[in-house]
């Protein structure tokens, strides 16, 4: 009522100052301002709740989870080490016997999509703790203060809720933790840099009680955006790489993905996890998805062997587009293809999936290759043979064409990579060198002469197969693929002949 009355009084005041000639700018800006000061002090009062509001429920509690560390597959050791920290606060009496710091946080780092959001939802079915989860972007606000005093509602509501449950210790998980964690530069008093020192100070429990005892869980695929202040030991003592999966952790994940699909006989999870190399188990239980909707498309009963080659295709590459090439286009592109792959299948026997001319993505055409084992270290000799593989279809459009073409502008990329991988490794005529201090025209002209080498020995290589341009062209024109297995069969046709005709 008091309020109703206020906006009533106080305009016909004006209007009566106003005619009486009294100048009232002065008595507007001052109104301007108390009118500020007021919805500041209701917002930061809002923000001293949970997300805001006095009704509004907690936005940070979660629901009991159903997922276990054995639901994740792979990851052992980054497992053990979560384990290892989470069993701190389940082996209280242990921890005091060997006298033990408990450990404040665990950082878990790695590429997008290896399961660092599932492992903390494991650690809560882990531990008998109260759990509560935020995302680094619900402490981002553009009122001063309001993301400090969240961080400070998040720790008090986990110790709250630890009590009323009667446990005693509790978990937090912030994801995408460096939207808050950033750098500090130092140069200005930022919202951000705020909510970060009070992030620092409820880690260091200065201003809280050690029980119930809080571990913080974050997880981020930046840490090197990360504060050095944030990364010290005392606050994120364990920092936990979730790497991407190797061939028996994606047969793992595979497994579990797919114990729910009726697979047919011919499914060797074992190969579709070779033929995955750098998939993350995100884009992993995305095929065995995929392979399941190209069954139900085709009314199969189970989900069939060609129907995974369909999804790790279309995982990779994208869906497949009805952009039509020209005869002459797809002849190009045939021959292009069918060069990368006689390179691959001689510096690597049996490495060669199948030659596809349907084009997905922006791809007008691709090879599949099969990675026989997963490598993470590379000889001189393993990149000169993948940079060969790489510029194989352009070779092969100058063989049969007498120019190149713009589909080799990716495949240079990759090959002038490796090439410059090479000499700054110190595996070139240059020796050891750092590329910042090297004088780059003398860069420039040995990653040139290595390019050029491999381009005649590439040249070399596939004038020898003539044949198997031929009939690999009718096969991709006619029938859009060509497996791994009849091209194999060409190239052993070819190499027999050129022997007899050597003889």
């Amino acid at each position: 009522m008091g309020k109703e009355i206020l906006i009533g009084v106080v305009p016909g005041i004006l209007i009566f100052l106003l005619f009486l000639g009294v100048n009232i700018t002065p008595f507007l800006l001052f109104a301007a301002v108390l009118t500020a000061m007021y919805f500041l002090i209701v917002r930061q009062n809002q923000g001293k709740l949970p997300f805001g509001g006095k009704s509004q429920p907690s936005k940070h509690a979660v629901p009991a989870s159903n997922v276990t560390f054995a639901d994740i597959g792979g990851q052992e050791r980054a497992k053990n080490e979560l384990k290892e920290a989470l069993d701190f606060l389940v082996h209280k009496d242990k921890i005091e016997q060997y006298g033990i710091r408990p450990i404040k946080g665990v950082l878990l780092t790695g590429p997008p999509g290896t399961g660092k959001t599932l492992m903390a939802k494991a650690a809560a079915n882990y531990t008998n703790s109260a759990f509560l989860a935020a995302s680094g972007s619900q402490f981002v606000e553009m009122y001063v203060g309001v993301g400090a005093q969240r961080i400070r509602d998040l720790f008090k509501e986990v110790k709250a809720l630890a009590e009323k449950n009667g446990q005693d210790s509790g978990i937090i998980f912030i994801d995408e933790i460096d939207v808050i964690g950033g750098k500090r530069d130092g140069q200005q008093q930022r919202e951000y840099d705020q909510t970060l020192n009070q992030l620092l100070t409820e880690m260091d429990g200065i201003a809280t009680s050690d029980k119930p005892r809080i571990l913080l869980i974050a997880a981020t695929n930046r840490k090197d955006m990360l504060d050095p202040a944030l990364l010290r030991p005392g606050r994120f003592d364990r920092h936990i790489s979730v790497d991407l999966p190797d061939k028996t952790a994606r047969e793992q994940i595979l497994m579990i993905h797919t114990a729910n699909k009726p697979l047919a006989s011919d499914v060797s999870l074992d190969k579709v996890a070779q033929e995955t190399f750098g998939f993350s188990g995100a884009q992993l239980e995305s095929v065995a998805n995929e392979a399941a909707i190209y069954a139900m498309r085709d009314q199969s009963e189970m989900i069939e062997a060609r129907h995974f080659a369909l999804a790790v295709d279309k995982v990779m590459l994208g869906e497949k587009v009805d952009r039509e090439a020209s005869l002459e286009e797809k002849k190009r592109v045939a021959l292009h293809e069918l060069g990368h792959a006689i390179v691959s299948e001689h510096v690597r026997p049996g490495s060669v999936s199948q030659v596809t001319l349907s084009p997905r993505g922006k791809a007008l055409g691709y090879v599949r290759q099969n990675p026989l084992e997963d490598r993470y270290l590379y000889t001189k000799e393993a990149l000169e043979q993948q940079i060969m593989v790489c510029l194989g279809g352009a070779v092969a459009e100058e063989i049969y064409y007498g120019g190149r073409s713009t589909g080799s502008k990716n495949d240079f990329e990759q090959a002038l990579n490796m090439a410059t991988e090479i000499v700054q490794s110190g595996m070139s005529r240059l020796g050891i060198v750092h590329l910042q201090f090297a004088d780059k025209t003398h860069i420039h002209e040995e990653v040139n002469r290595l390019l050029e080498e491999l381009l005649e020995k590439t040249r070399a290589l596939l004038r020898k197969f003539d044949s198997v341009f031929q009939i690999g062209l009718n096969t991709l024109l006619e029938e859009e693929v060509l497996h791994g297995d009849a091209f194999r069969r060409l190239l052993a046709e070819a190499r027999q002949s050129s022997k007899e005709l050597a003889v």
